[in-house]
């Protein structure tokens, strides 16, 4: 597995069209492997979130593939082609190092959604007929949060606890995003969590950080990213 960062300058159309439409960015992020390469397999799959860094407002495309990426493309419609370029690291090293009670930050853009029983117009009958179940997005902050705890035992970590004894994550950038995709409307309810874990289960951890978290993986959604927690100045 390999783990990128792409610069993108804002300042160029070609950015802020990936920007604003994770399907072309799906799309550029899709380009720069070649036809036959491993896009979801057993390792793990192509993730990519955009990240905007607010001590500076520079905008990053992360990405986490099986294999190593080419982003020339983007580079030269979006970034800053006589300076910039990418980085691209081994992945592999950080992912065997995962054990379980090591503490991470992390960062994860994500789509809340949750399965609904919605009555199709008909009074239901005791067997269930006449209900469907559909997707509906999480929209408050609180229902995202929840959403985030109640998967964190299934993705092989725990959320830590503050120093007041609350859930140690912060829910920003909520957004409905709204995009086109083959001649219809693409509606995602998205949010971006960072906050401190525990790690509990190592496999699943790894293949947490490989494959994603909830829907939406093709649109920016699902990739988690972790870094040593940083202690407070003295």
């Amino acid at each position: 597995m390999f783990i990128s960062r792409v610069p993108l300058n804002t300042a160029r159309e070609g950015a802020r069209q990936l920007i604003t439409s994770p399907y072309r960015t799906h799309a550029a992020v899709e380009s720069a492997f070649p036809p036959g390469s491993v896009r979801d397999g057993e390792e793990g799959r192509i993730l990519w979130r955009l990240d905007t860094l607010p001590q500076d407002h520079s905008v990053w495309l992360y990405v986490v593939s099986p294999q190593a990426p080419d982003f020339t493309h983007i580079i030269e419609q979006a970034g800053w082609p006589m300076q910039a370029q990418w980085e691209s690291k081994d992945y592999t090293p950080l992912l065997s190092r995962i054990a379980v009670g090591q503490q991470w930050q992390f960062r994860l853009r994500a789509n809340p959604v949750r399965k609904a029983r919605v009555d199709k117009g008909l009074r239901p009958k005791a067997n269930g007929e006449g209900i469907i179940g559909t997707i509906q997005g999480h929209v408050t902050a609180e229902q995202q949060r929840n959403w985030l705890i109640a998967r964190a035992e299934t993705h092989g970590f725990s959320i830590m606890l503050d120093d007041n004894g609350d859930p140690s994550v912060i829910v920003s950038q909520r957004h409905r995003e709204r995009f086109q995709r083959d001649g219809q409307t693409v509606t995602l309810a998205t949010a971006v969590f960072d906050g401190r874990l525990t790690v509990t289960d190592a496999d699943l951890f790894r293949h947490t950080l490989c494959h994603g978290i909830g829907r939406a993986k093709g649109f920016g959604c699902g990739l988690m990213t972790i870094a040593p927690i940083r202690k407070p100045q003295s």
